[in-house]
């Protein structure tokens, strides 16, 4: 009987990772250089004294039209000397601005309320978003805006982990598994999810959407406003897999902050729609099947778990490899067995108890 129900959840399960391996493979139209709208980048930035001078340098080698791009730095009312890293590095250059984010007031709280602060003077068309914690590509911008022909209204792009280690390698597996998901559902139409360390979105969109003051408060800020612009029904948003655009960020240093960011992803994912219930349900059930495989061990369910590894590896390597990222498949098995542990357990932590603490905020 298990090897029954097993063979029923795989052949779900590669039905599943076909569609995602079509929907991520989607190509896009572009527009040519004098074609590129005015563009703002905003970084939102809470303690983070340590990372931010790498994510100063990155956006400084940002290559885009003159006089068309400007960089907004968010100091969210950061409590180390991270203003005044800011403060330094800005000096001199005409690109950057530094502002305060504004005193929280309604939904407007943590992070939601530093975006919203940033595009509250912003002068670009476009509005790209970044991490404090992140390096990106000089091509990340240019690259990016390219994307904006037609009704397009918001692009998305691929964020990968520095990896050193297993910790940071199988955590950098999950992202690019998880944003290929991202990528696929956007792609056929149907979103779920998106990350806003690589984001972008027409200001006019934001703004129709009455902006972050309209929109419930929601831990995922991205998320919400995927799915509100979703909703407009009048723009498309796209998701392209492209190198050119792709996010490097730092990986969690511990058990405990991964274990705070997973939590923060789920708190604010029970928003999806169906469809990524339905995702969820079966991915759930193949990893259960997974666990109780030794306890109901047979060479059908043996080699069951083996075609289930082989789906894994052959949509995720053709991803890592168009974007140059191939060295970290390395760490893909310890990645599968992460995959158990977090996604079998995530669900009940939930449950109880929805409390998530960010940046030294509870919310």
């Amino acid at each position: 009987m298990f090897e029954i129900i097993f063979l029923i959840i795989i052949i779900c399960y590669f039905f599943q990772s076909f569609i995602f391996a079509i929907g991520v493979q989607k190509n896009f139209p572009q527009i040519n250089e004098e074609e590129l709208l005015t563009a703002t980048v905003i970084v939102a930035a809470r303690d983070e004294e340590k990372n931010i001078l790498r994510c100063l340098e990155s956006l400084n080698k940002l290559v885009y039209p003159e006089g068309k791009l400007e960089i907004i730095l968010v100091d969210d009312r950061s409590t180390d000397k991270t203003g005044e890293i800011i403060n330094k590095f800005i000096k001199g250059k005409e690109r950057f601005k530094k502002i305060i984010s504004k005193e929280p007031k309604g939904k407007l709280k943590g992070k939601t309320n530093a975006l919203a602060s940033g595009i509250e003077v912003a002068k670009g068309e476009i509005i790209f978003t970044t991490d404090a914690d992140c390096s990106v590509k000089p091509t990340w911008i240019i690259k990016t805006a390219s994307y904006y022909k037609d009704y397009v209204a918001m692009v998305n792009g691929f964020t990968t982990q520095e990896s050193v280690n297993n910790f940071s390698g199988m955590q950098s597996i999950d992202f690019i598994y998880l944003l290929m998901i991202a990528s696929s559902t956007i792609n056929l139409g149907k979103p779920i999810s998106c990350i806003g360390n690589n984001m972008s979105y027409l200001k006019k969109a934001y703004f129709e959407v009455g902006g972050y003051e309209a929109l419930p408060f929601s831990v995922t800020e991205d998320f919400n406003l995927l799915m509100a612009i979703s909703r407009l029904g009048k723009y498309k948003i796209i998701y392209p897999m492209d190198k050119e655009t792709l996010v490097t960020s730092l990986a969690c240093e511990n058990i405990k902050s991964l274990y705070r960011q997973k939590k923060r992803w789920a708190v604010g994912g029970l928003g999806v729609p169906l469809s990524g219930f339905l995702i969820l349900i079966n991915g759930y059930l193949t990893y259960l099947c997974m666990l109780l495989l030794p306890f109901f061990y047979s060479s059908v369910s043996l080699y069951l778990l083996i075609f289930k590894l082989a789906i894994d590896f052959f949509i995720l390597y053709p991803i890592h490899k168009r974007l140059g990222i191939e060295k970290n498949m390395k760490y893909f098995f310890i990645a599968e067995i992460y995959f158990i542990v977090y996604v079998l357990t995530l669900p009940f932590l939930i449950v109880l108890n929805r409390k998530v603490i960010w940046k030294g905020r509870e919310f």
